[in-house]
C-alpha cells in the first residue's frame, strides 16, 4: 500500500492537484488543466537486461514480486485491465462492451520489469485510422461513421509482453546431399527421320550420413501475453523498438490502461521455444552443408533461459459493425498500422454483375 501512495503523490500536480498525465513522444508528465510539466525522473540507470527465468517464477509465485493496482475485468471478454484513477465509466479496450468500474477492485499485481513509453500521440493514430477507412475497397459505406470526430474511441494500453532469451545446443542426426553428373546417352529422331545418338549431363545426388552438434543465442523472443488481440494482430504490429525500453515506472502509464497478462511465464516458454525451432533448422541445415540436407532428428537443451516482463504501447479502436467486433490497432511506438475491416456484400455483388456485364460486351464485340 506504500508503494500506491507514493506513485499517487509523484502523478498530482503541485499548481492544482488534479491528476497528471504522460504525454507520448517525451519524458514529461502534463496537467491537462493546468498545463503543468513535470519530467519524469530516471531512478534507476541500470542496463536493460533479462532476469533468470526459474528466479522470477519462484518469485512471481511467492508474490514477493506484486505490486497494487486498480484492475476491473469485462465481463464479456474476460480481459483485465488497470484503470486511470479519474476514469469514472469506460468501455472494454478489446470487445467494446460497457465495463462494470463499480467492481473495480485493487489487486496485487505482478510488477512489470520494462516499458516502452507512447510516441505515437492520440491524434496521430486518429489521423492514420481516417486515411486507412479512405483507403478500403468493398467496405461498407456507413463505416465512416464509426470514427468520432474527438477521437473518443481510441484508446491507449500498454499490452504485456513476455521476452526470452536462451542459449540453445542442439543435437542432430541426418544426411547430407552432394550434387554430381553423369554422362547418359538417348536416341531420338531427327527432322529427316534418322535416328541420332545424343548425350546429355544428368544431376544425381550423393547421401552421406551425417550427426553433429549446433549452439545459437536467442535474445528478444517476444511472445504476447495476451488473449484479448487477435494473435495474427499482434504478430503483424511487429517489429517494436526494444532499444528503448525503460524500467517501468509508474507515471509512464498514467493517464493509459495496462492489460494484465492472461499467459502465464512457462506458457509463454513453450510459444518463444516453438518459435526457435526453424531457426536452429537453419543452423542445422548450414552445418550439414552440402546442396541438400535431410534432418531426421533434433534435440535441443535450453540454457541460461532469461525473461524480460514488457509492456509494449498501442492504440486501439474497438468498434462493432453487424454485431461483430472488429479492431483497428496502432503500434505507438513505430506507428504500424494494423486494421480489421467489414466487407459490404452488395458492393461486392454489384462488382461480380459489373464484370460480367463487361466480359459479355467483350466478348459480342469480338464476335462481330
Amino acid at each position: 500500500m506504500e508503494q500506491t501512495v507514493a506513485t499517487v503523490n509523484t502523478l498530482q500536480c503541485s499548481s492544482c492537484g488534479a491528476t497528471l498525465q504522460f504525454a507520448p513522444g517525451t519524458h514529461h508528465l502534463t496537467c491537462q488543466y493546468c498545463g503543468a510539466s513535470n519530467e519524469i525522473a530516471d531512478t534507476d540507470s541500470s542496463p536493460v537486461v533479462p532476469v533468470a527465468y526459474t528466479e522470477f517464477v519462484a518469485s512471481m509465485n511467492s508474490g514477493s514480486a506484486a505490486q497494487t493496482a486498480r484492475v476491473v475485468a469485462c465481463k464479456n471478454c474476460g480481459a483485465s485491465t488497470t484503470l486511470p484513477p479519474e476514469v469514472n465509466s469506460d468501455t472494454c479496450v478489446f470487445c467494446a462492451s460497457p465495463l462494470v468500474l463499480s467492481e473495480a477492485q485493487n489487486k496485487a499485481i505482478v510488477r512489470p520489469h520494462y516499458i516502452l513509453p507512447f510516441i505515437v500521440p492520440q491524434n496521430k493514430a486518429l489521423e492514420d485510422f481516417r486515411a486507412w477507412l479512405k483507403r478500403l475497397w468493398w467496405a461498407p459505406s456507413d463505416l465512416t461513421k464509426m470514427v468520432s470526430g474527438d477521437g473518443r474511441q481510441f484508446k491507449g494500453i500498454y499490452i504485456p509482453h513476455w521476452s526470452y532469451d536462451a542459449e540453445t545446443v542442439s543435437d542432430y542426426v541426418g544426411a547430407r546431399g552432394d550434387y554430381y553428373y553423369i554422362t547418359e546417352t538417348y536416341t531420338e529422331t531427327d527432322d529427316d527421320g534418322n535416328t541420332v545418338e545424343q548425350t546429355r549431363e544428368v544431376r544425381q545426388t550423393a547421401w552421406t550420413p551425417v550427426s553433429g552438434r549446433v549452439g545459437y543465442e536467442f535474445s528478444d523472443v517476444l511472445i504476447s501475453a495476451s488473449h484479448s488481440l487477435p494473435q495474427d494482430v499482434a504478430n503483424r504490429l511487429e517489429p517494436w523498438k526494444l532499444e528503448a525500453l525503460v524500467h517501468y515506472n509508474e507515471q509512464y502509464v498514467s493517464g493509459f490502461r495496462s492489460e494484465l497478462f492472461q499467459v502465464d511465464p512457462e506458457k509463454g516458454l513453450e510459444e518463444a521455444k516453438r518459435r526457435m525451432q526453424p531457426v536452429i533448422r537453419r543452423v542445422v541445415s548450414e552445418d550439414i552443408g552440402g546442396d541438400e540436407q535431410m534432418i531426421e532428428s533434433i534435440n535441443t537443451d535450453y540454457g541460461n533461459v532469461g525473461l524480460k516482463y514488457v509492456m509494449l504501447p498501442a492504440w486501439i479502436s474497438t468498434y462493432k459493425y453487424n454485431n461483430k467486433v472488429y479492431h483497428f490497432t496502432v503500434n505507438a511506438c513505430t506507428g504500424e498500422v494494423v486494421g480489421e475491416r467489414p466487407y459490404s456484400g452488395a458492393k461486392i455483388a454489384l462488382a461480380v454483375v459489373a464484370a460480367i456485364v463487361l466480359i459479355i460486351f467483350i466478348i459480342m464485340m469480338v464476335q462481330k
